[in-house]
């Protein structure tokens, strides 16, 4: 398996290209947006010259990873050759649908066929295939070059050979991998995302603010980020989306999305990608500055 394509170039379709170029993989990165491809490619420079000045790359091996990586702006053109190919275009199952019908017929029989979904069923992705044996979950985490595990999903009829091919690549280009079945949100943002959710109606309720839930959480649960800051990170538009598959899927209402986090998407408060959320991101520093809505 030498030839990977990756659809998506945004965020984490280009992590996930980096990847596979640093380790050798000869790596087809496709979008249908030009612009979209020169920034994952700028992208992609920044995050290697990062890696040579800390020492952990060298200037040849960053030569080397960007030679490796080849783009195109047609599906068709990019997965003639592919063994494997990685969807990580929005997180809308309309979308996927779509791409996986065109890649079931673009792609040769052998090909396994990936989504880095984080929440739609890989088993619904499967089934509009010739080939649901084939088709697999493989959950990155943001940043990819940084993060290392993989969230590895079997669909209902993903076959052990597809299962353990793919945990063996996982660990060839250095990851972690870590299999979970094909339930809404699998394991990551089956628990993480209804933290989330319970961190904004704390704040929607008064109990305390934007600052100190996030203070609470990072110093007395160790973790590196709080929730509302994560939820800025990832997008309020992608939490909520995630939401309704968990609320949906699961029929429950404690899956049930907070109205301010619905109130926020509609007005395009979506975090870092927007420039506000629960922070401010509009002053061009590194410093967390409390969005306007929430200061006291």
């Amino acid at each position: 398996m030498n030839n990977i394509a990756v659809i998506g170039g945004g965020t984490m379709g280009n992590g996930i290209a980096h990847v596979f170029a640093q380790n050798g993989y000869q790596v087809a990165l496709i979008d249908v947006k030009p612009e979209i491809i020169e920034k994952a490619l700028a992208t992609i420079g920044k995050n290697l010259d990062r890696q040579v000045a800390k020492g952990t790359l060298t200037e040849d091996q960053k030569a080397s990873t960007l030679a490796n990586i080849k783009t195109h702006t047609s599906i068709a053109n990019g997965v003639e050759h592919a063994d494997l190919v990685i969807e990580a275009a929005t997180e809308n199952l309309e979308i996927k649908l779509n791409i996986f019908k065109q890649l079931d017929s673009l792609t040769h029989p052998g090909c396994i066929l990936a989504s880095n979904t984080s929440s739609i069923s890989i088993t619904k992705i499967g089934s509009v295939t010739s080939r649901p044996d084939k088709v697999i979950g493989m959950h990155f985490m943001n940043p990819v070059p940084v993060m290392k595990l993989v969230e590895i999903i079997g669909g209902y009829k993903t076959s052990a050979e597809t299962l353990a091919s793919i945990t063996e690549l996982s660990k060839a280009i250095g990851k972690v991998p870590a299999a979970t079945k094909d339930y809404p949100g699998f394991i990551s943002n089956r628990v993480l995302i209804p933290m989330i959710n319970e961190a904004i109606l704390s704040l929607e309720e008064g109990v305390a603010g934007v600052s100190e839930i996030d203070t609470i959480m990072k110093l007395g649960m160790a973790h590196p980020m709080g929730p509302l800051q994560l939820a800025d990170f990832i997008g309020l538009d992608v939490c909520l989306a995630i939401l309704h598959v968990l609320h949906d899927g699961f029929k429950n209402p404690k899956y049930a999305p907070s109205n301010l986090l619905v109130n926020m998407v509609t007005a395009g408060d979506l975090g870092v990608k927007s420039g506000r959320g629960f922070y401010d991101y509009s002053h061009g520093t590194k410093d967390l500055v409390v969005s306007p809505n929430f200061s006291l």
